[in-house]
């Protein structure tokens, strides 16, 4: 069987290890004092820095590789693992799992109505997230995309997303310990590289009709803000 294939066979099955594991993991019920419903809007001065995360993405990786490669040489032999993950660990790849991640992250505001049956996350630019709290366990379902997995871990609300072709989505949602800002830490696995990309985004409660300041921030276009009213 060719390399490529046997990789891809033992991603698939680490998927499946980690959709079981998650589904052990989560709950459908949590502390009823985590309400996570109203408007939010982006913090840009707490939230990651895309660029810097990927900076930091690519210097990991380099080390790794070359900590694994010295190691082959001291046995006189190449590391197949440190080979591998420098053929997978392509500049392209990561930039592109960067890219995902910015643009799965990408809102600037969220409308979150939350009861005790359900949670749907409004999500400005694209579709929104829904979770729905069964009587037990959480449950997955198929959609259009892949497979969806959402439910409680303890305080934290989380979601999974199994998309073809080896792509991995998870949010994580925490609220903070005043209820005005929350967390929503975004993580990105590809088998395209060997370490997930994670950003954080950083959100705080306004009212609607204020005004404040919106701002956009990409790998490519940098931070440009404008002021508007909500």
């Amino acid at each position: 069987m060719p390399v490529s294939r046997v990789i891809a066979f033992l991603f698939a099955v680490t998927c499946l290890h980690q959709l079981a594991d998650a589904n052990e993991g989560l709950q459908a019920t949590a502390n009823k004092n985590i309400d996570f419903s109203g408007a939010w809007e982006r913090n840009y001065v707490r939230s990651d820095d895309i660029q810097r995360k990927l900076q930091s993405l690519v210097r990991e990786i380099r080390r790794d590789a070359e900590r694994r490669a010295r190691s082959g040489m001291q046995q006189n032999r190449p590391s197949a693992v440190a080979t591998e993950n420098m053929a997978r660990d392509s500049i392209s790849s990561m930039v592109a799992l960067a890219q995902m991640a910015d643009l799965v992250t990408r809102s600037l505001v969220l409308e979150i109505e939350q009861d005790r049956a359900s949670i749907r996350i409004g999500r400005e630019d694209t579709f929104a997230l829904r979770c729905n709290f069964h009587g037990g366990a959480a449950v997955s379902e198929e959609n259009p995309l892949g497979r969806e997995l959402c439910g409680w871990d303890q305080h934290q609300l989380v979601f999974h997303l199994y998309l073809p072709e080896g792509l991995n989505i998870q949010h994580r949602l925490t609220l903070g310990p005043a209820g005005r800002k929350l967390n929503i830490a975004t993580t990105v696995v590809s088998r395209q590289v060997s370490q997930p990309f994670t950003v954080n985004r950083v959100f705080s409660r306004f009212e609607a009709g204020s005004q404040g300041i919106r701002c956009e921030e990409t790998i490519t276009r940098g931070k440009v803000c404008t002021t508007v009213r909500r």
